[in-house]
């Protein structure tokens, strides 16, 4: 009669866990996007400040 009820906690366990992987899979891919993005600009505003004299190395 316990068996039901234990197979179905461990069946919202086992959603839970899958929910909670497709969520940190979605932030990290969300965070090398927006890292990608702030490289792109610092490069950029770095070979700027560069050329125009501000920054030398």
């Amino acid at each position: 009669m316990l068996e039901p009820l234990t197979a179905g906690t461990t069946l919202l366990l086992v959603l839970a866990a899958l929910a909670a992987i497709v969520v940190v899979i979605t932030a990290i891919k969300i965070a090398v996007r927006i890292a990608i993005r702030v490289g792109l600009v610092a490069a950029v505003v770095l070979a700027a400040l560069y050329a125009v004299g501000v920054i030398g190395f």
